[in-house]
């Protein structure tokens, strides 16, 4: 398939959109994993207790920087970024053969890295996903990569395998909301049931789940986000520019809005 130190000049800074406590940053280089610890975590943490109960969105104990910087699977292209003398930074995100949606020739790529069992991902999925899609019917193409935060998350490496065997059967886009519905509690038999729900060959996607055939793949995915210092889900680029949590429609459509107006430097 086809990322430490504090900006200290106004020049090195980039755009922030804050909302309630969630914040939303255009990253560059050289913030691009202490922006998304600090923000995210402590965006998490409050927006968590507030909406969740719970402090999940940041994997900080498993995945050491160290790791990190070693993956298991080393991507061949490790994410170059182009940083114009505005700040602005735009990461180079692969998207051939990743789970999409939209025209091929979209003006607008947004690709999310997402948990399947983060309820900060089943937020956004439930309060912008759609509604953001809907917006701009013929100018986003959205694309899928999975960052399953195994530390925190027990179901979510098996609930990404899940999804891909359900798109060898043309069904990857229905699968995703039946995983996002938070309906069942994730594991095999809520896997089988949704499987049954849409209809799929049992026999094949039974075979798919135990065969192993998307562990490399989906480990490929996490190193890729982790080596330009993704932390949290769900992180988003839009045209190569991060937006990090699941921000409210307002916040992407600033970017989209700007991005299509030619706003924002190549």
């Amino acid at each position: 398939p086809r990322m430490e130190k504090k900006p200290t000049t106004p020049e090195e800074s980039v755009s922030e959109v804050q909302n309630a406590s969630e914040v939303m940053l255009v990253l560059n280089r050289n913030h691009v994993y202490s922006a998304m610890v600090v923000f995210a975590f402590v965006a998490g943490i409050a927006a968590g207790y507030m909406v969740w109960g719970r402090t999940v969105p940041v994997q900080s104990t498993a995945i050491a920087p160290s790791q990190a910087q070693a993956p298991a699977v080393q991507p061949a292209n490790p994410a170059p970024a182009a940083v114009d003398s505005s700040g602005f930074t735009r990461y180079e995100i692969p998207t051939e053969g990743f789970p999409s949606q939209g025209p091929e020739d979209a003006e607008i790529v947004l690709v999310e890295f997402s948990d399947f069992e983060c309820p900060f991902c089943k937020r956004w999925h439930d309060e912008t996903y759609l509604a953001l899609l809907d917006a701009y019917p013929d100018n986003i193409r959205f694309v899928y990569r999975n960052l399953p935060l195994t530390s925190i998350h027990a179901s979510a490496f098996s609930s990404a395998v899940a999804s891909l065997c359900a798109r060898e059967q043309d069904s990857f886009w229905a699968f995703h909301d039946k995983l996002f519905s938070f309906e069942l509690s994730l594991g095999r038999d809520s896997y089988f049931q949704y499987a049954a729900d849409l209809e799929l060959d049992g026999e094949s996607f039974e075979a798919c789940l135990e065969g192993g055939n998307y562990d490399d793949i989906i480990q490929a995915d996490m190193d890729f986000a982790l080596n330009m210092g993704v932390r949290s889900t769900p992180t988003f680029f839009i045209n190569g520019l991060a937006i990090v949590g699941a921000q409210p429609l307002s916040a992407f459509k600033q970017i989209i809005d700007q991005e299509l107006a030619g706003e924002i430097p190549e």
